[in-house]
Order: structure tokens, then C-alpha cells, then sequence
């Protein structure tokens, strides 16, 4: 690939260094070149650091204090001397055509700053279908990330000039850190998707974010709060408390189902103060 196409790849990893040979393999086998691989390691403690030395010492290692995923990507991002960024968890692989296929598409569309593309799950060594809730998109797609996240991480190559404007992944946003960023970028930008399957995502273990945490609707709620009043278009701001008010009420009847009364006066309260902003 031309100069232009310059990429880095990041790999956030905390104590997995059981499935990073995967992910790291999974790079080095694209059929395109790549700039550099920087591993940060968010305070692991599995050896990590002796493991990445001993059997991949031409990568850039980068070690810090258990500060969560989004740090850790932060970090990768502002480290990066390519103007391209391609995301990948440390449990999860890419097809060895990935990369390629997706610069391909770039190449052709010079205008876009992102692409994506569709992803197999495993979970517990057995494929699994993803519903239709799932389904992924290209074009202007804020409208559709709203309810859920729409766009896995690892499938992602992104400018780098586009996540520096946007500062990168909330660090205060435990999980739901991509759901955040991608509304900020889908909010003004036009995206690619290659739809067709070229990660393989893995699931099902115990050390996964998503599983320890329960009530992921808890964070879209806190994304979306911080982010109504932001600079957006009018439109989309009114979309996003329409869609906030579905998610509070969700949780206003589970915390009356539970008998916390107060909590759910405090919801329906929340719901009339956003009511009145539309």
C-alpha cells in the first residue's frame, strides 16, 4: 500500500496472555503491510511483558498501570506514528485477509475516515448465530447505533486525525466506551462496511467486560447523558433523549418491579425533565 495507507495496529490486553499469541499471529499473517503492532498492557500480571519480549521483541510494547481498556487505547492511539488505527482485543483474530480487503475499499473512497466490517462469534469453541437485532451497517448509521452498539472494535480501521479530534474513548465509561465514541464519529461521518465476516470474535469467558458487568443498558444511559447537549445536530440530540427516556423507563419499572420506590420516582422524574427539552 501506498504511504498514505500507513497503519498501526493496537492491541489492548490485561492478563491474556493465554489468547494474545492468537491475536498477534492474526496480524502478522495479514496480506498487507503493517507500520508497527503496539501492545498495551493495562497492568497484567500473567507476564505478559517477559512473554511479548521473549517471542515478540520487534513489536512496541507499551506497560501501564491498570487504568481499563479505553486508557489503554488512548495510549495506542496517541503512540501511533501511522495515519491509520486498526483496533484488536487481545481475545479476539482477524482473517488473513482483513486488512487488505478493507484498505482496498478505502483506496476507492478517499472522502471516509472509517470502515468496519461483519464478524463471526464464538462462544465456548462453537460458532454462533448473531440475530438480526445485531445487524451491522455502513452509510450514515447514527440513527441505528443509538439502541445498541452496531460496530465491534476489532473490525475497525479508523483515521487516526479522527480520533485524535474526538479525544479518543471516554476513560470514565467501564464498558460502552465504543458505543460512546461511535455515536460521536457515526454522528458526522459517512462510513464503509464490508459485509461479510473478517474477525473472529470470542466470547464466553469468564475475564470478558461485558459478561462481569450486568445492566449494559446502565452505560448507553450514561453515555447518553453526557453526550445530549454536546455539539450535535439538533435532530440527532432530540433522537438522543427519545431514546434515553426508553432506557431510563426500563429501569424505572425493574426498580419498581423491586420495590425501590425512591429510585423510581427519581427515574420518572429524570423522564419529565427530558420530556420538556422536546
Amino acid at each position: 500500500m501506498s504511504n498514505s495507507f500507513s497503519i498501526s495496529v493496537i492491541i489492548p490486553t490485561y492478563n491474556r496472555r493465554h489468547t494474545l499469541p492468537r491475536a498477534i499471529n492474526s496480524v502478522l499473517n495479514q496480506k498487507v503491510e503493517i507500520s508497527e503492532i503496539i501492545i498495551i498492557d493495562d497492568g497484567s500480571t500473567d507476564g505478559t511483558s517477559q512473554f511479548i519480549s521473549s517471542n515478540y521483541p520487534s513489536l512496541k510494547y507499551i506497560y501501564q498501570n491498570n487504568r481499563g481498556v479505553s486508557a489503554a487505547r488512548n495510549i495506542g492511539i496517541k503512540s501511533a506514528r501511522s495515519n491509520w488505527i486498526a483496533f484488536l482485543d487481545s481475545d479476539d483474530e482477524w482473517l488473513n485477509t482483513k486488512l487488505v480487503e478493507q484498505l482496498k475499499l478505502l483506496k476507492k473512497h478517499p472522502e471516509i475516515k472509517f470502515i468496519h466490517t461483519d464478524e463471526t462469534w464464538i462462544r465456548n469453541n462453537n460458532e454462533v448465530k448473531q440475530k438480526q437485532s445485531h445487524k451491522k451497517y455502513g452509510g450514515y448509521i447514527f440513527n441505528k447505533s443509538l439502541e445498541k452498539c452496531r460496530i465491534s472494535p476489532s473490525t475497525v480501521v479508523c483515521k487516526r486525525s479522527l480520533l485524535i479530534e474526538l479525544n479518543g474513548f471516554d476513560e470514565d465509561l467501564l464498558i460502552c466506551e465504543d458505543y460512546d465514541l461511535w455515536l460521536r464519529i457515526t454522528s458526522m461521518n459517512n462510513i464503509l462496511f464490508i459485509n461479510k465476516p473478517l474477525i473472529k470474535k470470542y466470547g464466553g469467558h469468564e475475564d470478558q467486560l461485558s459478561i462481569n458487568h450486568n445492566g449494559i443498558e446502565k452505560y448507553h444511559i450514561q453515555s447518553l447523558e453526557k453526550l445530549i447537549g454536546q455539539n450535535f445536530p439538533f435532530e440527532q440530540n432530540q433522537k438522543m433523549i427519545k431514546m434515553l427516556i426508553t432506557k431510563i423507563k426500563i429501569f424505572a419499572q425493574g426498580a419498581k418491579k423491586r420495590g425501590r420506590i425512591d429510585t423510581y420516582h427519581k427515574f420518572i422524574k429524570r423522564i419529565d425533565e427530558l420530556s420538556s427539552l422536546l
